[in-house]
């Protein structure tokens, strides 16, 4: 639930995202929270012992709310984000359950010491547009895009998706799209999982060239250019997943 992410001193913000572009988008999915936090220098062994005692007081209390911890790889300095699914916005009006009641002060005396700054983002899941098996994913390559212009990058995402379940019958990555955020934010993202960094090994051909041989160069070049087009910027990071201060049961 929302109410523990807050405990952990991740701050909201917010923004008006274009109701247009919701309309244009099928099935709505669930709503995802992205508490991150950057690690001072030297602290993140102490915040992960602060994780992991709110984690045990939470647990023993018989709270049920269940969450992801990631770690990023590469980037700035020290930065975990944690992941929790929301089915609707009601679940932001209960509050605090007991558990996290009880746990506050550690959240406060363990956790927030050793946190430099946080921010936190809302993204709805899209899975009109998502894989559609569920797969063990401990390492996640995730890009972020900002977009200039809506309806084409919808429709050539789409198209994209179509040549990809016809050459391999599934497409590779769960997406998302963004809920508010600042001028930063990202407006779509998708995560590609993998169950491990060795399986990142495995050599397969890249998306524009599997789309290259189900529609043709001239299609793909096309598709490229308008995709690029409509972005304004993109980045890419690789997170795994920190089994020991998550709880998420199968």
């Amino acid at each position: 639930m929302i109410h523990v992410v807050m405990a952990f001193a991740f701050v909201t913000s917010s923004m008006f995202f274009a109701s247009a572009t919701q309309a244009q988008e099928d099935e709505r999915g669930f709503i995802l929270s992205l508490g991150e936090s950057t690690i001072k220098p030297g602290h993140e062994a102490k915040f992960r012992e602060g994780v992991k005692a709110w984690k045990a007081c939470y647990l023993e209390n018989g709270g049920d709310w269940t969450w992801t911890m990631w770690r990023r790889v590469q980037g700035e300095g020290t930065v975990y984000t944690l992941t929790s699914g929301m089915a609707n916005w009601a679940e932001m009006d209960e509050g605090a359950d007991e558990a996290g009641k009880k746990c506050r002060s550690l959240a406060i005396d363990l956790i927030q010491p050793h946190i430099k700054s946080s921010n936190y983002n809302l993204a709805r899941s899209l899975p009109a547009w998502s894989k559609s098996e569920s797969v063990e994913n401990n390492v996640a390559w995730v890009t972020f895009w900002q977009v200039e212009h809506y309806p084409t990058f919808i429709a050539t995402v789409k198209e994209v998706h179509d040549a990809m379940r016809t050459a391999e019958g599934d497409i590779r990555s769960y997406w998302y799209r963004g809920i508010g955020g600042g001028t930063d934010s990202f407006d779509y993202f998708a995560v590609t999982p993998f169950e491990s960094f060795t399986a990142m090994d495995v050599e397969r051909d890249g998306v524009w060239t599997v789309v290259e041989k189900t529609v043709g160069k001239e299609k793909r070049d096309q598709l490229q250019e308008d995709f690029r087009g409509s972005v304004k910027e993109s980045w890419s990071y690789i997170y795994t997943r920190v089994k020991d201060l998550s709880h998420n049961p199968e």
